[in-house]
């Protein structure tokens, strides 16, 4: 069933994937981005742009009102290109403002705009410290020190807000660590919890097309951290991802 999606973050390294995902498979998509450069690129795949500031909450409204998504997914990042070892102290506490701050604006937008669902971005790498492999059930690492503990208070204020507004169905994904085009990583060899960038956005699509709640980790084969449940509800395997569809826009496949 075709559903319009309002996607925040529409041009980072997987909500640029997934866009194009979505609209293959015939659903009309709003694709939200701060820069009118970027917005040429998401028209060119046949989404519809959204120029705004995700903490710009007056026009993050009109927007959301204008496009009345029935489903928001939420793949804001602010982390330095390449994650820069320099910039990295910086952008945690920047990517903590969009995941607190920020996800609390997106939520309230949505509700205002009419959406039913919303898909969000966490991690599966902000457990406590325990016996492993951790499952969706395994507490979050809330005592954790220094700037571990600034994203572990994004994280979880950023799940609160999609599990805990009665009005919206949340669904979380906590990906792994990704590689692959656009993310600065090739490939998976110094990655623990290794994620090719395309498995991590068709999680997403699973998530919206299936409509399943509640929490997933979205992980590539480790012993720490199990994708059981992604497995079993979902049917995500990160070793299959299906071809895109062939759209309006295009013939497009998954790389």
């Amino acid at each position: 069933m075709t559903q319009t999606i309002f996607v925040a973050g529409a041009t980072g390294a997987i909500g640029s994937r997934l866009v194009a995902m979505l609209v293959s498979r015939g659903h009309r998509v709003f694709g939200m981005t701060r820069s009118q450069q970027a917005a040429g690129t998401l028209a060119s795949v046949g989404a519809l742009p959204v120029i705004c500031d995700v903490f710009d909450v007056p026009e993050l409204h009109a927007a959301m009102q204008r496009a009345r998504p029935n489903i928001v997914v939420h793949q804001l990042t602010d982390l330095p290109r390449g994650l820069d070892a320099d910039r990295m102290e910086e952008g945690i506490r920047r990517n903590a403002r969009i995941r607190s701050e920020g996800t609390e604006n997106l939520v309230a937008a949505a509700v205002a705009g009419g959406a039913h669902h919303i898909v969000v971005q966490s991690i599966a790498w902000a457990y406590a410290p325990g016996n492993p492999p951790y499952t969706e059930e395994s507490p979050l690492d809330e005592g954790a020190q220094g700037l571990r503990a600034v994203s572990v208070r994004g994280i979880v204020a950023l799940e609160k807000a999609v599990l805990n507004t009665p009005s919206l169905r949340g669904t979380v994904l906590r990906y792994g660590q990704i590689y692959g085009p656009g993310t600065g990583s090739i490939d998976a060899n110094d990655k623990p919890l290794a994620l090719h960038v395309d498995a991590a956005a068709w999680a997403a699509v699973l998530a919206v097309e299936l409509g399943r709640t509640g929490i997933f980790n979205i992980v590539g084969p480790n012993p720490e951290v199990t994708s059981d449940k992604a497995r079993r509800e979902l049917g995500w395997d990160a070793e299959r991802i299906p071809p895109r569809r062939r759209s309006a826009a295009g013939s497009m496949r998954a790389s």
